[in-house]
């Protein structure tokens, strides 16, 4: 197997794992308020994160040089997943899963104030691109609006807002580091909603909660490892194939069919990203 090959498949499964999350996340927000189902899932996160630790004696890599940006990082963490695991609860799962593709586009308006970059007239021509799929998938003012549909719009800013200070945050800390402690603030700040409402878990739930978990951690790895081996720039546009797993799942679980609108505003936004894809591995 070639190594462009591996981590081709490597992202595949990372994305088709991260759209189960969602999936799971979606199922139990319907019995279980948004906090609980945020804290307990990244609980069972450290299924994942710690027996791999311990296996590959990865300790060290833990180790925090700048706090305070881990610490930022981890806030906007909170923020974005409740944002989205709430919309995940009003909104179908493709709905849902495709706004979140408008994360890049946000990347681009951030990366220049935050990282002094330079946004050239192509990633222009791309963020035009991707806020006009928003329009055509949200078509405010229409019969069809929802405000339901600003919430993962607001999550996937914040998480462009996030990753772009993982860019910045990685120049001392490790991977696994980032990845661990916004982990902890996550449950932390997740935890803190425990007196509003939380309800006691059944068997049934604690198996989905552990589902979840699973699939969250075991994405993550992939997707970095991914990112390790293959060119980004290859194996990024793979990341799309979530709104096919979204749309099947929702299908065949809630009986959800994605609208026309939602398919043209998809490819609009895909389309958008692709595109500053290609430039950026031209340059």
């Amino acid at each position: 197997m070639t190594p462009m090959l591996r981590s081709a498949l490597l992202m595949g499964s990372g994305i088709a794992l991260l759209t189960a999350n969602d999936a799971a996340s979606k199922y139990l927000v319907q019995t279980y308020p948004v906090g609980q189902v945020i804290c307990l899932r990244q609980m069972a996160t450290l299924l994942v994160i710690i027996p791999y630790l311990t296996l590959m004696q990865r300790w060290d890599q833990l180790r925090v040089v700048n706090w305070n940006g881990q610490f930022v990082r981890g806030l906007l963490f909170v923020i974005g997943s409740a944002f989205i695991v709430w919309s995940l609860g009003e909104l179908p799962l493709a709905t849902a899963i495709t706004m979140l593709f408008a994360s890049p586009v946000f990347m681009v308006l951030f990366s220049a104030p935050v990282l002094g970059e330079r946004v050239g007239r192509h990633r222009w021509i791309a963020v035009i691109g991707g806020f006009a799929g928003v329009l055509v998938i949200m078509r405010p003012g229409g019969e069809a609006f929802q405000w339901a549909l600003l919430m993962p719009v607001i999550g996937a800013m914040v998480n462009a807002l996030r990753d772009v200070l993982t860019r910045k945050l990685s120049r001392t800390e490790t991977s696994l580091a980032i990845l661990f402690w916004s982990n902890i603030i996550l449950m932390a700040g997740s935890a803190l909603t425990a007196p509003f409402g939380w309800v006691a878990v059944d068997g049934h739930g604690a198996f989905w909660f552990v589902a979840a978990g699973l699939f969250n951690g075991l994405a993550h790895f992939l997707i970095i490892e991914a990112l390790r081996t293959g060119e980004a720039s290859l194996v990024a546009p793979i990341r799309y194939t979530a709104l096919l797993w979204a749309a099947l799942i929702g299908f065949v679980v809630w009986g959800e069919l994605p609208g026309l609108w939602l398919w043209v505003g998809a490819a609009v936004i895909v389309g958008s990203n692709l595109y500053m894809i290609r430039v950026e591995r031209r340059r």
